[in-house]
């Protein structure tokens, strides 16, 4: 689940979930600054957020389904912004792009567009414009493989009325 579409309970449940674990006051810290990142998304103008996320992940009760309700409905309300444009990539997909790990895709006003990976508790800022040129052009081929935002927003209603 992208960080910046993460509830509160939800980011809270990834960080205690971490290996080895974080203290309590890590892990508050963690969900503070996770949420500060949030408020990017009502600044104004606000910045164009394309997002795919595999279905799987939306129906693991990730933090229980209490967790799980809250952060469904929170994607629902996100993805019915203007600029914001939540994907899913149905688990019935046999293979798609995206097979090889998350990735971030960030175009700054005025500068070059860069990458952004974080896997187990590593991450790397991506610079070079062949890298990134590469995973521009397989995040076009992943958007093409998933649900349209308007499936991927009624397949997360079916799912909510179904816990």
């Amino acid at each position: 689940m992208p960080g910046l579409f993460q509830t509160p309970e939800y980011a809270r449940a990834v960080f205690a979930s971490r290996q080895p674990l974080f203290d309590e006051e890590t892990i508050e810290q963690r969900v503070a600054a996770r949420m500060a990142r949030q408020d990017l998304m009502t600044r104004w103008p606000p910045p164009t957020v394309s997002a795919i996320i595999q279905e799987g992940i939306l129906r693991q009760p990730f933090g229980g389904p209490d967790v799980q309700r809250g952060q469904l409905e929170h994607l629902l309300r996100a993805g019915r912004l203007r600029h914001v444009e939540i994907q899913v990539m149905p688990t019935a997909s046999e293979d798609h792009a995206g097979m090889g790990g998350p990735f971030t895709l960030l175009t700054p006003k005025g500068k070059p567009q860069v990458a952004y990976l974080e896997v187990q508790h590593f991450s790397r800022l991506i610079t070079d414009s062949e890298e990134v040129r590469i995973l521009a052009a397989k995040h076009g081929s992943i958007r093409g493989q998933a649900l349209t935002p308007r499936e991927s927003l009624c397949l997360i209603e079916k799912m909510l009325g179904d816990l």
